[in-house]
């Protein structure tokens, strides 16, 4: 009998969010021969408490998976020690991982695609990880494709893979440096991942994901991608660590059949690449459009103000 990856879920305070999840991979076809990993991190304060509380009582009651393990942790780690901690432990003991946190809603066929993928590219050293979302652009995209790098809404790895994993942001930053990749790294000048990095060596953010990401593409690895999106985060709404919008850039509709996986050279596609930054410079039009409609309102009610 085949055995699938395990799936490893972080949670923390967002009892909506977790029962969103936990349902849509209850849906997916190989949820009861699947097993969920739990890792559910401490309260920060005394105001997350019942919070913290309310969604642990809701993992306990969840059934239908081959397994249920649950971590429950006394004290706050945060989610970037969270992730980094779980995924590793897991990925140790298994050789694989599929990795979700608490507000990424799957496609029904999410679980196949991951696991048939990691199948597939094991052996392919080029290939550091398998991502599940992709952004809802207009263009036509390959059923799969691979990019250089490494994302975090719905992945999965091999234990070869997440050993590339940097922990120290200083230290990509001066290999990224070093090899003059900024560039390249923020896709094109289109989107701050570098920024980001660097937010993370400051502390103002707490991130594993930019130094997943940035690990895999200073040593050129890639990452498989579908073309039509298996997972949708339903976390931008302020209630975690994720930037707030009210935008709909980042939303997707996922894919209602199978994402058909015929393997293929391990090599980035640059006609993908272009649709992928073509969407993000539309991005990069959207949030400076809505900065400027900002300064101007503000600006209005200055003036009516005198």
């Amino acid at each position: 009998m085949k055995k699938f990856s395990p799936i490893v879920l972080f949670v923390y305070n967002r009892p909506w969010h977790t029962r969103q999840t936990v349902e849509a991979l209850l849906a997916n076809e190989l949820a009861n021969e699947s097993d969920l990993i739990i890792f559910a991190d401490g309260a920060k304060s005394d105001k997350d408490i019942d919070a913290v509380k309310e969604v642990r009582k809701y993992i306990h009651s969840i059934t239908g998976f081959k397994s249920i393990t649950i971590n429950e942790q006394d004290m706050n780690l945060g989610l970037a020690n969270s992730v980094i901690a779980g995924v590793t432990k897991v990925v140790n003991e298994f050789g694989r991982i599929i990795v979700l946190e608490d507000d990424m809603v799957t496609s029904p066929y999410f679980l196949r695609y991951m696991n048939d993928a990691l199948e597939m590219y094991e052996n392919e050293d080029k290939v550091i990880s398998i991502h599940g979302y992709i952004f809802p652009v207009r263009d036509q995209l390959p059923e799969t494709f691979f990019l250089r790098g490494a994302e975090c809404w719905g992945w999965a790895t091999w234990k070869r893979g997440w050993d590339l994993f940097e922990s120290n942001g200083q230290k990509l930053l001066e290999e990224l440096k070093r090899k003059n990749l900024q560039y390249l790294v923020d896709r094109n000048g289109l989107f701050p991942y570098t920024k980001m990095l660097k937010d993370q060596i400051k502390g103002k953010i707490d991130s594993w994901a930019i130094r997943w990401y940035i690990s895999a593409f200073i040593k050129e690895k890639t990452t498989l991608y579908p073309g039509r999106s298996l997972v949708i985060n339903v976390g931008l709404d302020g209630s975690g660590r994720h930037i707030v919008t009210n935008s709909t850039e980042y939303n997707v509709v996922l894919t209602e059949t199978r994402i058909e996986l015929i393997k293929q050279d391990v090599k980035e596609s640059k006609e993908s690449l272009g649709v992928i930054c073509k969407y993000l410079k539309g991005i990069k039009k959207s949030i400076l459009k809505r900065a400027l409609e900002k300064v101007r309102y503000e600006y209005k009610k200055l003036r009516a103000k005198q």
